[in-house]
Formats: structure tokens, sequence, C-alpha cells
């Protein structure tokens, strides 16, 4: 019988969202895909330094210790091909992460690849592919540079959503940026007591539940936030839809167009999901950072 990842936490990512390879990609950039390969084989000794997904990762397979069978899979997807592929696992081995499975897509597309393993959630530097994994109903982000030199080891994971478009459906959001605010509130209000439709985090969110209800809630190795531009009384449509879906969310904040990153940064949160530049600009800075590009045609006509 194959190894079941269906009762899993399952995690990919690329390498280049794990390890921060922006001098590589440069010289892919500038001089072509033989020379990017040719640059890995010659410094396959050299530990790659860690990227904006590293923390985040780490802290995450600490869960596994807690359990005779494992949570939580991390999964490399790359569009490097296997030749190439000893710099990273053994960088992967230098810092001594459980990753044990691995895809390597010789430069095309590997969204693919990610049904067939099951995943929950994608996080790549490509925004093409990670297009693509929401195309096809998984949850993905774009993982935005960021500075983790300084390794954050924590017992509990902390991760944060923005709310519609990210866990929550962009209806409302439509309403938002289509007729103003007045218009939003009002349409809120109308509709209080009707769940939100579902966003491409809806599912992650649910997984992460699951594994919190394993432990009390003071000892639960997640923790999670909700972070939004809403302000009542627009929230209540939102704690409405969180109980009808029967998740946690430990820690909410709305901000009514307060800017996010202090908060996020307070939160202490080891990735946090947005859909808007404008917010991702500041949070980039002080935590890692990831855009969900949950744009639908509709909305992108009618703005």
């Amino acid at each position: 019988m194959g190894y079941d990842l269906d009762k899993k936490l399952v995690i990919a990512i690329s390498s280049r969202a794990l390890f921060n390879l922006e001098e590589e990609n440069k010289i892919f950039e500038k001089s072509g895909l033989d020379e990017y390969y040719k640059y890995q084989i010659e410094h396959e000794e050299e530990t790659l330094k860690k990227g904006t997904g590293f923390r985040l990762v780490k802290n995450l397979l600490k869960i596994n210790e807690d359990f005779p069978e494992k949570q939580v899979e991390v999964i490399i997807v790359s569009r490097n091909n296997a030749a190439t592929s000893l710099r990273i696992t053994k960088s992967i081995d230098q810092y001594k992460l459980d990753i044990q499975r691995s895809a390597w897509s010789g430069g095309n597309n590997i969204s693919k690849y990610l049904k067939p393993f099951k995943v929950d959630l994608f996080l790549s530097a490509n925004e093409n592919d990670v297009q693509d994994a929401i195309n096809m109903g998984v949850a993905a982000a774009r993982i935005l540079p960021f500075d983790n030199a300084i390794d954050v080891e924590s017992n509990q994971v902390r991760i944060a959503f923005d709310g519609d478009a990210v866990l929550f459906s962009e209806d409302s959001e439509i309403v938002y940026k289509t007729q103003g605010l007045e218009a939003f509130l009002e349409f809120e209000l109308q509709h209080a007591s009707d769940p939100l439709k579902a966003g491409p985090f809806a599912k992650l969110l649910r997984v992460i539940s699951n594994i919190q209800s394993k432990y009390p809630e003071e000892k639960t190795p997640i923790r999670t936030a909700l972070i939004t531009a809403r302000n009542s009384p627009a929230h209540e449509r939102v704690i409405r839809t969180l109980n009808a879906w029967n998740v946690r969310l430990d820690e909410a904040f709305f901000l009514g167009g307060v800017d996010k990153y202090e908060v996020v940064n307070a939160f202490g949160a080891d990735i946090f999901f947005d859909d808007q530049d404008v917010h991702l600009e500041t949070t980039s800075k002080t935590s890692p950072s990831a855009k969900v590009p949950y744009k639908s045609e509709s909305i992108l006509n009618r703005i």
C-alpha cells in the first residue's frame, strides 16, 4: 500500500521559496538556463541561505515530533532538473529539515504535479506557477523577498490571513471596489446571516483546524490570525461564517483601514497571506509575506 498523503497537511514549496536563490536567478535571467545549471553544479557544496519560506517550513516540521505518524509533509517542487537538485537537497540535509519527497520538472510548469501530491498549500516565487495552482483550486501564494538570516525558532507556528479574496471569496471585495464603502457596508449588513463563500485558502484553514483539534487549546502548535481591513459592522458576517464552517481562528483583527504591518509583526507571523500589494509592500519588510493572486476576470473587468 502506498504512502498516504490524504490526512496530512501537505506543503509544496519551490526551492526559490525555501532558499534565497535571488543571485542564482539573476544568472538565469542574464545568461540563460545553461549558465544557471552550470553555476549550481559548480557550487554544489555551498549551502544555500535561508529564504522567505524557511522559517515557516522549519517550525511546521517540528509538529511531527509530537506524533508517531507525520501530521505535516513538506515536498520540494522545483523547475530545476535532477542534475542541479543536489545543491538544494544537500542544503536541506545541512539544515536538518525532514523533507523526503521532491519533484524536479526541468524547466516545465510544476503546478500540474500538485494534485497528485495532495497539496494543501503551494508556495513559490514564480507568479505563473502560483496563478496556475490557484486556477486548479490549490491554495497558493507567491513568496515575497524577506531577509530570513535571523532564524526565529518557535514551538508554535503563527499563520496570519487576510479575509476577502483569501479565506473568503472575492464577492464582497467586488462590491467595495466597484460601488464604494457605503455600498459594501450595506451589502454586508443585508447578508450578515449568510455565510461568505469559501476563498482559495478556506480548505487550508480547515486542515489546520483539524491539527489544532488534536491538542488542548492552550498547547496548540499552530496559532492563526485573521488580519483584515474590515471593521464594524462588516465584521459580523465574518464571525458568523467561521462559526458556520466550524473552524477556529485564534485571533482576529478588524482594522478598518489601519495599516496591517505593525499588527502582523506584533503577532509574530511566520507567514502572512494577502491579495493586495498595498499591504504586502509594508508587511514584507518586517514579516515573511506572500501574495495570493486571487483576481477573477469579473473583478479585473469591472474595476
